[in-house]
């Protein structure tokens, strides 16, 4: 299954893109998690140091030419083997469920236009927009796309064929009209299946009247141990509510309609 993330800066999708990635495959699930957000986050969310994070692909002027080409370009090139030569593979925030082999975990960085040494944002955004859509269409993994905070990757389409969105928020007015926006526009590229998932939300509070909400809403607590871990460690794994974050995967699966791990989450308890 294929899942994007999405919403304002700050409200907590690139945690919990790390988290679903990391609760598949303790389950015995290969996992793709793409990093397409400006930040660049997603790897040391994930557990990795600074200096083992990949070059952007957007930044790799040798691949970007040798696919894509210079004058005449290729806009639609043949990508297939270059996600696996230019990912790396990511620790797990813990061992595998009981009774399970974990499954593989790869990082694919791509970077923004902005980044690209060689300003040929026409190449190296084909370039991008291919990979990605060999991910989705292609790949019989997870792939979970941590995506550009805001809206711009959905106003230029570049996810249209993901089976669902998570639309991250946090319960504050100016996040959650974001948030409407990306579920609005996700609507109009055909990605129905929606959830909403409430970061740091305390209780379970009556949402504004925003229309284009998602129905479905996932509530996420604010966690002491993230919360402390944050000035020492950009990872958001292994932490002390590790069991509570693997409940809050399996409903936010449940909620998505997606297939079920391998390893249910009480094969763990």
């Amino acid at each position: 299954m294929k899942i994007a993330f999405a919403g304002k800066g700050g409200a907590g999708k690139t945690s919990l893109a790390a988290w679903l990635g990391d609760y598949l495959a303790r389950n015995g699930e290969n996992v793709w998690l793409v990093d397409a957000d400006t930040a660049l986050s997603l790897g040391q969310a994930s557990g990795l140091n600074p200096a083992q994070l990949p070059t952007p692909l957007a930044e790799r002027e040798d691949i970007i030419r040798k696919y894509i080409g210079q004058g005449y370009m290729s806009l639609n090139p043949e990508v297939s083997g270059l996600p696996e030569a230019l990912s790396v593979p990511l620790p797990l925030g813990g061992p595998a469920f009981a009774g399970r082999i974990a499954g593989d975990k790869q990082l694919l960085v791509m970077g923004t236009v902005a980044g690209a040494s060689s300003g040929c944002a026409c190449a190296a955004n084909a370039l991008l927009k291919s990979v990605l859509a060999h991910l989705i269409l292609e790949e019989r993994a997870w792939v979970l796309v941590d995506m550009e905070a805001g809206v711009e990757h959905l106003g230029r389409g570049t996810v249209a064929d993901v089976d669902a969105l998570v639309v991250v928020s946090e319960p504050s007015l100016r996040s959650l009209g974001t948030a409407a926006e990306v579920a609005r526009l996700a609507g109009g590229l055909g990605l129905a299946r929606q959830v909403l998932a409430l970061n740091r939300s305390e209780g379970a509070a009556a949402l504004p009247d925003i229309p284009g909400l998602p129905e479905q809403v996932l509530r996420l607590p604010v966690l002491q141990g993230l919360r402390q871990r944050q000035l020492s460690s950009g990872s958001v794994l292994g932490l002390p509510e590790d069991r509570e974050v693997n409940a809050l995967c399996a409903e936010l699966l449940d909620m998505l309609g997606a297939p079920a791990p391998i390893g249910a989450l009480k094969a763990s308890a």
